[in-house]
C-alpha cells in the first residue's frame, strides 16, 4: 500500500492542469449580465433568452448590455417569474421544488430560486463534498446513479451536494452526509476541512459558477455508507491504484477528479 501510495502522490498532481482547464472556462455561447435593480449582478443568461424574458419579468435592457430587475419589485417574485418562463420554454434543468439561494458576487443572499433555473440564469451555487477515507488508507467513493440528471454512472466522492436555501456549510455537510451516505458526522472520526475552489465552466443546462466546500473524514471500522435518497448506485471503498485507475479512464466526475487531486490547495483556482 506505502508503494502505491507514492505513485499515486507523484501522478495526481500531473492531472491537476488538465482538470483546472476543464474546470475554468468562459461560455461558449455569449451571455450577458442580470442585475438587481441597483446594478449588483446576480447571474447571466444568453441574450435571445433576455429578450422574451423582458415582458415576462418587466426586465430592464441596460446600456452596458445588461439587464436589470425593475425597481419596486419583491426579488423573489421576479425569480420566480423567470423560473416559471424557464420551465415553461423547456429551457429549465429537472424541476425539484427546491431552493436555492440567490446571491450576489460580493456573497450577500438576496432571494431564492427554483433549482433547476440556475445553469440556464448562471446563478452561483454552493456545494459541499465529503472525502471518505478508510482506517487503513482506501478511499470511499460512490457511484452515482444511473437515473441521475448530471453524471449519470460516474463517481463521485463519498458525498457531494448543492446548499439549499438558508442552510450553513454545516446544515449541508450533516444532512447530506445523512441523506446520500447514511452516516452521521457524529460517528466520523477526524473531520476536518480541506478548502474551497470554485468552477466556472459551459453545461448543457447553460453556465455554472459554483463554489465546492471540501471536508475529509475517516469512517471508521465497522461503519459503512448506505444511500437513503435514491441518488447513488453503489458505494465502494478503493485502495490508490483502483482510485488512480478510474482517473485514468475518466470516470471521476470533475469535481471529484478536482478534489482526488488536490485541487483545494490551488489559491489560483477561485
Amino acid at each position: 500500500m506505502a508503494g502505491s501510495r507514492t505513485a499515486t502522490q507523484q501522478q495526481r498532481p500531473d492531472r491537476l492542469p488538465a482538470l483546472v482547464q476543464r474546470a475554468q472556462r468562459a461560455p461558449t455561447r455569449s451571455r450577458v449580465p442580470l442585475a438587481l435593480p441597483d446594478g449588483r449582478a446576480i447571474g447571466t443568461l444568453e441574450p435571445a433568452h433576455a429578450r422574451w424574458l423582458e415582458p415576462v419579468a418587466r426586465l430592464l435592457p441596460q446600456a452596458d448590455g445588461s439587464w436589470r430587475m425593475p425597481t419596486g419589485e419583491p426579488v423573489d417574485a421576479v425569480l420566480a417569474a423567470l423560473a416559471h418562463a424557464l420551465r415553461d420554454a423547456g429551457i429549465a434543468g429537472r424541476w425539484r421544488d427546491e431552493a436555492l439561494d440567490v446571491t450576489t458576487e460580493a456573497g450577500e443572499v438576496v432571494g431564492t430560486i427554483e433549482r433547476a433555473v440556475v445553469r440556464p440564469l448562471g446563478i452561483t451555487t454552493f456545494a459541499v463534498h465529503l472525502i471518505g477515507r478508510h482506517p487503513d488508507g482506501g478511499t470511499w467513493v460512490q457511484q452515482r446513479a444511473l437515473d441521475k440528471a448530471t453524471d449519470p454512472g460516474l463517481w463521485d466522492t463519498l458525498m457531494g451536494g448543492l446548499r439549499a436555501a438558508g442552510e450553513s456549510i454545516h446544515d449541508t455537510l450533516e444532512r447530506e452526509t445523512w441523506e446520500e451516505a447514511g452516516l452521521r458526522l457524529a460517528d466520523l472520526h477526524d473531520l476536518r476541512p480541506l478548502g474551497r475552489f470554485t468552477m466556472r465552466r459551459p453545461v448543457q443546462e447553460g453556465y455554472m459558477v459554483e463554489h465546492l466546500d471540501v471536508f475529509e473524514a475517516v469512517i471508521p471500522d465497522g461503519l459503512e455508507p448506505r444511500n437513503l435518497d435514491g441518488e447513488v448506485a453503489q458505494f465502494a471503498c478503493l485502495g490508490d491504484e483502483a482510485v488512480e485507475a478510474l482517473l485514468a479512464d475518466d470516470r471521476f466526475t470533475l469535481e471529484a477528479a478536482l478534489m482526488l487531486c488536490g485541487a483545494t490547495g490551488l489559491p489560483g483556482l477561485r
